[in-house]
């Protein structure tokens, strides 16, 4: 029986129950350039989501689909390469029941599994991420959250197929960009975002990855501008605003080939408010938002 104020809490269900969207938590937190701890951030996401209604004042519309919670992988004290399998087997067996799995990490590293768990050719795959940075730090000292886009392109994923909003000034490398563009990523910074306007921005993402078969959508949330989410460690000003993250996520939410979205790097104990807890929640409002309008 649904409640006097309903809620997102009221969706979650048992991991085996009949649910088209699935739920996986991966607490990974070695490996992050900033150490913190971003395994609590699963934890912390399903507690909020009681305060997060399901109707929507703005388009009429109730949420209603169920999501089947598969709990956490259990990566406590692993390292990313100890890590890496268990995500994508936990990950792959909710894409194979589900039409649509959410990710929520731990750190960025969780990514590169997700990738895989989507269980195709990665020529067929597509990559989006939401992030002010490029993630493509060399790997020759190991894999880390700072590198899973490179990471991903050496286990041959094209450069063509990855799509990238939201890059940030100051936050990354000459060798990183260069390396992105000649690779043939599509590259849309901060400031062309709010030139064009974030549908504009997601349209091209789209159109980039109109040849792939599935896509996977990475929302690193230091995206955001810090003032809207201080529970980013690589959070920094001048960042999206939260209202076009939200934009992003339900429209690409939307797209029948994406497969998968994940919620990275966000690091409880960074906001002593509930600022950070509530938009990682509404999150998942805009990923069912955007699945219910397919």
């Amino acid at each position: 029986m649904s409640s006097a104020w309903p809620n997102l809490s009221e969706l979650i269900v048992g991991k085996d129950a009949d649910a088209p969207v699935g739920l996986v938590g991966a607490p990974l937190a070695l490996g992050s350039v900033t150490p913190g701890r971003c395994d609590l951030a699963p934890a912390l996401l399903r507690a909020t989501l009681r305060r997060i209604g399901r109707y929507d004042v703005e388009t009429g519309r109730e949420l209603s689909s169920r999501i089947a919670d598969h709990g956490d992988v259990p990566v406590e004290g692993l390292s990313i390469e100890e890590a890496t399998g268990p995500i994508r087997d936990a990950a792959a067996a909710s894409v194979a029941r589900h039409e649509l799995t959410l990710l929520v990490g731990g750190n960025n590293a969780v990514t590169r599994p997700g990738v895989h768990a989507l269980g195709m050719p990665l020529d067929k795959v597509g990559l989006i991420t939401l992030d002010a940075h490029f993630d493509m730090r060399d790997t020759a000292q190991g894999l880390g959250n700072g590198n899973p886009v490179r990471a991903l392109r050496e286990d041959r994923l094209p450069g063509a197929n990855i799509a990238q909003l939201g890059l940030a000034p100051f936050a990354n490398s000459a060798d990183m960009h260069r390396d992105a563009m000649d690779g043939g990523h599509l590259v849309v910074s901060i400031a062309d975002v709010r030139a064009e306007g974030i549908d504009r921005a997601v349209g091209r993402a789209l159109d980039h990855l109109r040849h792939c078969e599935a896509i996977m959508v990475d929302c690193d949330i230091d995206v955001i501008d810090r003032s809207q989410f201080p529970g980013a460690p690589g959070a920094r000003p001048g960042g999206m605003a939260s209202h076009d993250f939200f934009i992003a996520v339900r429209s690409l939410a939307r797209e029948p080939r994406v497969r998968l979205i994940d919620l990275t790097e966000w690091d409880p104990p960074l906001d002593s408010t509930d600022l950070s807890a509530l938009t990682a929640a509404r999150w998942v409002a805009e990923c069912l938002a955007g699945f219910e309008s397919r």
